[in-house]
């Protein structure tokens, strides 16, 4: 699925990560230390940056920042350190996860496709998105309904962007708060709810007349066509 480079010094937990990210679909190179993982990123550049921080050479926080000067390759780090404070620094420092061992590879790949969904949503090529009469443009970041062009903050444009690109898919809030608020060890629901409302009144519908944004009541959110393909006015 995707071209990883892990950057980890046991040599244990490098082989065995290597050997299960490889069972599930990834190709993965290595390093042992700082310096050669920085090389291996610039001159190579994978999809993402698997990093341990206890790195013989320099410390992991100190590669971030390094490798942040010269790229801005998705960056998960992958360490046994667990301090809520430094978590939030290295989040703070261009760290796209953090992940605290011990973990499993499943754990590890699903934090590795979320990382990758979003920055491929924030990629400026991403093509535009059509639902019914929906058209949604990521590039430009304008949201048309029909000939009309929505007024969308930017949080309510990548709400419904995301949305937009799992069309039919039912996406829980916490997911939501994860990929579209970067907030991934969760927030507050009532967020998600009154920026849907929001959107709502924009697409000219509301929670008890749904057109394209559905409730699922426990599970989550989901956007559809309206089944006319019609216009909606303003509400």
């Amino acid at each position: 699925m995707a071209q990883l480079l892990l950057i980890e010094d046991d040599a244990r937990v490098r082989t065995a990560l290597i050997r299960s990210l490889t069972d599930l679909g990834h190709q993965v190179t290595s390093a042992p230390d700082a310096m050669s993982g920085l090389r291996g990123a610039v001159d190579d550049p994978p999809h993402l940056v698997v990093l341990d921080l206890g790195l013989p050479d320099l410390d992991g926080s100190e590669m971030l920042r390094m490798l942040r000067g010269v790229s801005a390759l998705p960056v998960i780090i992958a360490t046994a350190r667990d301090d809520e404070e430094e978590i939030v620094r290295l989040l703070g420092a261009g760290a796209d996860d953090y992940l605290v061992k011990p973990f499993t590879a499943r754990q590890l790949d699903a934090r590795i496709r979320a990382v990758l969904r979003r920055s491929a949503l924030a990629e400026p090529t991403v093509s535009t998105v059509n639902v019914g009469p929906l058209t949604i443009d990521p590039r430009g970041r304008d949201a048309r309904l029909g000939e009309r062009t929505l007024d969308l903050s930017p949080r309510e444009f990548d709400l419904l962007h995301y949305l937009a690109v799992r069309v039919g898919e039912v996406v829980s809030k916490r997911e939501l708060l994860r990929e579209v608020w970067s907030e991934p060890y969760g927030g507050a629901d009532k967020t998600v709810d009154v920026h849907v409302a929001w959107l709502r009144r924009k697409l000219g519908e509301s929670a008890q007349r749904p057109r394209f944004l559905h409730t699922v009541r426990g599970v989550g959110i989901k956007l559809l066509a309206p089944p006319d393909d019609t216009v909606v006015g303003p509400a």
